[in-house]
C-alpha cells in the first residue's frame, strides 16, 4: 500500500502526518500503521501517526494515534503542526480557524512571516481539574493538588491535570535528578489512573519559567508535550509557583513553548511548528 505522508514536528516531537483531504482509507488500518510509520528502524521514525480530516464540527480535524497504536484525545504539538499544514496547504483561508479532536474543539491562530508559518498560538480550552474526571482514583477531595502519591516506596506530591487527556505533575529540586525513567513506565500504567496518565517532572526556574521532562502514555519519552506543558503551567499556578494570566516560558527538551492560563479560564500556547519532509509510504501490512 502506498501512503503519501508528511513528517513534521513540534519542538521534536514529532509526527507522521496523512491528508484525509486528499485520499481515503480504511478505518481499520490507523492503529497498525501508527506503528508500522513510528518505527525507526523500519519504518519512517516518529511519536506516532496524526490524520488531518474533513470536519463538520470545526474548520479541520485531527486524530491523534500514539506509536503503540492506542488513540490520543489531545496533542497541543501536534495541533500547532496541523494548523500549519491546513493554513499553508489552504485547506483554511484565514489566519484564525477551529480544529476538532476527540477531546474538543479548539481555536488557532498562525503567525506569518514572509509567507511563512512561524508560530502557531491555541486556545487550549479550559483545564479540567475533578478528580474524576481527570480520571483518577480516590475520594479524599475534589480536586488533586499537592497531594501525596506513593509508588515503588517512592514518596511524592502529584497535582493533577486534564487538557482535555489526563497528566500528572510532580516537582522536583533539580530536572536532571528527576526519576523520569525510572517511575513514568511504573507511573502511566498506574491503577490509580483508569484511562493511563501522562507523566510530567517539573523544575521551578522562576515566577515566568519552567523545565519540564515529559513520559507520554503510549510513547514513552518525548522530546516535547504541548497539553504537558499547558497542565504543568496549571499546576505551578494552583501550587503558588507562578502567577495565573502571565505568559510562562517552558523549557522542554526539544525547545521552549509559552503558556499563559489566562483570567477567563483558557490557557492559551504558542510555539513553533516544523516540517521536516515529505514522501511516499510503502506499507506491507
Amino acid at each position: 500500500m502506498e501512503i503519501t505522508y508528511i513528517k513534521m514536528h513540534g519542538l521534536g516531537n514529532s509526527y507522521i502526518f496523512v491528508d484525509l483531504f486528499q485520499s481515503n482509507f480504511d478505518e481499520s488500518i490507523f492503529a497498525p500503521l501508527a506503528k508500522s510509520v513510528s518505527d525507526v528502524n523500519t519504518g519512517i521514525g516518529s511519536d506516532g501517526l496524526i490524520l488531518i480530516h474533513p470536519s463538520d464540527k470545526a474548520d479541520v480535524g485531527m486524530r491523534i494515534f500514539n506509536k503503540d497504536g492506542s488513540e490520543g484525545r489531545n496533542c497541543g504539538n501536534g495541533l500547532r503542526c496541523v494548523a500549519k499544514y491546513a493554513y499553508q496547504n489552504r485547506i483554511v483561508a484565514n489566519k484564525a480557524f477551529t480544529i476538532e479532536t476527540k477531546a474538543n474543539n479548539v481555536q488557532a491562530h498562525v503567525h506569518e512571516v514572509n509567507n511563512y508559518v512561524d508560530e502557531v498560538t491555541i486556545d487550549m480550552g479550559e483545564p479540567i481539574l475533578t478528580r474524576n474526571n481527570i480520571p483518577m482514583k480516590g475520594t479524599s477531595s475534589d480536586t488533586v493538588v499537592n497531594e501525596p502519591f506513593t509508588i515503588d516506596d517512592k514518596s511524592m506530591n502529584i497535582t493533577a491535570v486534564s487538557m482535555g487527556n489526563p497528566h500528572a505533575i510532580f516537582f522536583v529540586e533539580k530536572i536532571e535528578d528527576a526519576p523520569l525513567y525510572e517511575l513514568g513506565p511504573r507511573i502511566t500504567k498506574d491503577d490509580r489512573f483508569p484511562e493511563g496518565v501522562n507523566v510530567e517532572f517539573v523544575e521551578v526556574v522562576s515566577d515566568t519559567e519552567l523545565n519540564f521532562r515529559v513520559w507520554e502514555r503510549g510513547s514513552g519519552v518525548t522530546q516535547a508535550c504541548g497539553t504537558g506543558a499547558c497542565a504543568s503551567v496549571v499546576a505551578a499556578v494552583l501550587n503558588g509557583h507562578v502567577l495565573r494570566d502571565k505568559e510562562i516560558c517552558v523549557h522542554l527538551s526539544g525547545g521552549d513553548l509559552y503558556v499563559k492560563w489566562a483570567n477567563d479560564g483558557h490557557v492559551w500556547m504558542r510555539g513553533r511548528a516544523d516540517t521536516t519532509s515529505t514522501g511516499m509510504y510503502y506499507w506491507n501490512r
